[in-house]
């Protein structure tokens, strides 16, 4: 994409987001949100990696490897996510050569690292110019060419390393949250402090912006209750003595290892760039999504920009590492986690590069009690669906075959502790076939959402300041509320997705029907004449508690009669309650636990009262929409499965009178829409049974099991016990 001007591009975005009967969900808008030279090229060649891990056993030598690469490629896997050499007379790049002489790709990105087909290359091949992308990928000059350019570039890697003083090739990938400069929550090292006040002098400028910055002209907050910084030394010598009381300087701690850590992951970036312009670098992954990670200095968002001129963004997708923050559930979290890293990443490629493919019960993340799996077929089949229906395209999986001694020995492994090919190896060549098969489609595909739920930093970082000792659960309440809603629409089989405050600001509010807030407790103002407007012209907003608390600044957001905030949702906000602890409150027939609010409504009606007969849901009518405030922990309610009239009061609130666009009695179901094709991915988290996929006004020719082939009756859909089912309806 060429550089705009900033003019230009606001009014490119503005265009963009003008929402005509062709495009009512603006895919033009989101596919331009992460675009840029390098993913201009991966959707044409739209690679589908389907990689796995090979581990070297002490015994294996050239003839072993040979049999596991001709195994992986006649299951339908396609590259090497990764390879594990015993030391020392085996590295990467001698068992790379080997695998590309059987056809299987050495590296993550499989065909993503191919050189673009440009005109100049095709006519230097002598290949015509329009040329279909899938008859190139089957033409032998082409795929000759490109596979001796991956000869190549293992032989130079290989030339790399050997001049390295690690022995190894430079990192194809960024993890997440690094510890450099300071552990979780606000700890600093000594180096990082001292880089830290360097971060500070260049985002305030003076002492005065930043003593207003750190609230330290509000009573209580200053330097002893009397003072404010003088200068710079000042600040250096007595910044620690703040009070835990001011939040925002917290916040600043957050964003300086963020920022930090973006350098730090943009500079590998360009390094692995500059070496190799057609290798994609991938960024994310090692950190579990459902961790704050603000409060761990990580800023997922802000990686995914990186990737953008760079590469893919990922997840790393464990059960024992990944799920306890949610009582080791995976089948709804597994999408919640997947759809999460997607839409972080709007437009651009994601993949699951760091997934798992075996049992495990012995490995798995420190503290928990219990930390083990049941991992078949079924469970990888629930995972992988739910990649795909997330937005991925292509999976890593950890591993092909296990780790013969120490920690991880016999686990996570799609081969059997014995070397034998598995029931869930074959199902993952078979979805890995299927994803080749229709990588065009996939590439092609968009979400088509009802509700956008909002999910902010600024807001997880607010509550990671606020989790003081004795109240550190606080930094996870943002994370369970997503969880929440997220569950409440999963389970009616509504389509959602993740939307974050530069989505908004860059005009994609018009692509939902419904925007839920949920437990924003610090809410940016300048998003509010954005929301007002989303309102205006048609849209329905629905914020729970708590929320409101505070702006950015972690100031007292103005709730009052003249405020934003009243005009937005036509009620004041006078204080937040709380029920259930020293006074019982009802709402509905239903006790309330948690957040409540006093609400004096000005220009909104109230849709329920409390017990005792005070507003506590309030809708704001406002030109053809309306903003409706719920005055309890709605979202957070929901965490927890379980609770069905819970589930059920929210969605009626969420909803009004939309509703999705397609029904499953029975199942799960996960919708990707496409030219030719719609895909349904089916998802059953019990015994076997058959499920009924109703698409209401959407007309198909044909239902087709993907990965079997097999016709399918959209009424009578059977689906596998504690697995699912991909399905193709052909238009």
């Amino acid at each position: 994409m060429p550089r705009l001007t900033l003019p230009l591009l606001f009014l490119t975005l503005s265009v963009l987001a003008q929402k005509p009967q062709t495009d009512p969900f603006l895919h033009r808008l989101y596919d331009q949100l992460h675009d840029s030279p390098a993913q201009a090229a991966y959707r044409r060649l739209a690679p589908m990696p389907a990689g796995v891990v090979y581990v070297q056993q002490p015994h294996e030598g050239e003839a072993e490897m040979r049999t596991h690469f001709r195994t992986m490629k006649r299951l339908g896997f396609t590259n090497l996510k990764q390879i594990m050499p015993c030391a020392p007379n085996w590295t990467v790049e001698r068992i790379g050569a080997i695998a590309l002489s059987e056809g299987i790709i050495p590296w993550w990105y499989g065909e993503g690292g191919f050189v673009p087909p440009s005109d100049t290359l095709l006519r230097r091949l002598g290949i015509p110019a329009n040329t279909p992308t899938d008859a190139l990928l089957k033409n032998p000059v082409f795929r000759n060419y490109q596979m001796d350019v991956l000869v190549k570039r293992n032989t130079r890697e290989r030339a790399y390393a050997d001049t390295a003083r690690s022995g190894l090739f430079m990192r194809s990938t960024s993890v997440a949250y690094d510890p450099e400069v300071g552990g979780r929550g606000a700890d600093l090292t000594p180096e990082g402090e001292r880089l830290f006040l360097k971060w500070l002098r260049q985002s305030y400028s003076t002492v005065d912006s930043l003593n207003h910055g750190w609230n330290l002209h509000h009573a209580g907050l200053s330097l002893g209750e009397t003072k404010v910084f003088r200068d710079w030394d000042d600040v250096a010598k007595n910044w620690r003595t703040l009070t835990g009381r001011e939040y925002r300087h917290v916040r600043d701690i957050f964003r300086f290892k963020v920022e930090h850590n973006l350098a730090r992951i943009r500079q590998r970036a360009a390094g692995f760039r500059a070496f190799d312009a057609h290798a994609p670098y991938r960024g994310g992954g090692e950190l579990g999504l459902f961790l704050p990670t603000a409060w761990y200095g990580v800023d997922m968002e802000g990686i995914a920009e990186v990737m953008t001129g760079y590469g893919s963004f990922y997840p790393s997708m464990h059960f024992s590492w990944h799920y306890d923050q949610v009582n080791h559930e995976l089948t709804r979290p597994m999408y919640m986690q997947a759809a999460l890293m997607n839409d972080l990443f709007k437009g651009g490629w994601t993949g699951g590069w760091e997934s798992t493919g075996g049992p495990q019960q012995l490995d798995g993340e420190r503290g928990a009690i219990v930390n083990s799996y049941h991992v078949g077929p079924g469970e990888l089949t629930q995972l992988f669906l739910s990649q795909i229906a997330a937005g991925f395209k292509g999976f890593g999986i950890w591993c092909w075959n296990s780790r013969s001694a120490g920690k991880e020995a016999g686990e996570y492994a799609l081969l059997d502790r014995n070397g034998q090919v598995t029931d869930r190896a074959i199902r993952m060549g078979q979805i890995g076939q299927a994803m080749q098969r229709y990588r065009f489609e996939l590439w092609q595909a968009h979400k088509e959402p009802v509700v956008g739920i909002f999910y902010d930093w600024e807001n997880e970082a607010a509550w990671g300041a606020m989790a003081v000792p004795g109240r550190d659960n606080f930094k996870m309440k943002p994370v369970e509320a997503r969880v929440g809603i997220s569950r409440v629409l999963i389970n009616a089989n509504v389509p959602f997705e993740y939307v974050t405050p530069t989505d908004l600001r860059k005009g994609l509010s018009g692509r939902y029907k419904v925007l839920y807030l949920p437990a924003v407790i610090a809410l940016q103002t300048d998003l509010l004449p954005i929301l007002t407007d989303y309102v205006r012209q048609g849209g329905r907003l629905v914020m729970d508690l708590p929320s409101g608390l505070y702006d950015a600044q972690m100031q007292k957001l103005p709730t009052g009669t003249a405020s934003a905030f009243a005009a937005l949702f036509g009620a004041t906000l006078n204080d937040l309650q709380y029920a259930g602890t020293n006074r019982p409150q009802r709402l509905n027939g239903q006790a309330l636990t948690g957040f409540t609010a006093d609400l004096t409504p000005v220009s909104a009606r109230p849709l329920a009262r409390y017990d005792l007969g005070k507003p506590a849901i309030l809708e704001n009518r406002i030109g053809r929409g309306s903003a409706l405030l719920l005055g309890y922990e709605a979202s957070l309610g929901c965490f927890k499965p379980g609770n069905g009239l819970a589930e059920k009061q929210v969605l009626q609130y969420v909803l009004g009178a939309h509703t999705s666009p397609f029904a499953c009695t029975g199942a799960i179901a996960y919708r990707l829409a496409s030219p030719l094709a719609d895909h349904y991915f089916l998802i059953n988290d019990g015994p076997a049974r058959t499920v009924r996929l109703d698409t209401k006004t959407m007309r198909y020719k044909a239902f087709t099991d993907a990965i079997t082939g097999e016709k399918l009756t959209p009424t009578t859909i059977p689906v596998e016990g504690y697995g699912g089912r991909w399905v193709r309806a052909e238009k």
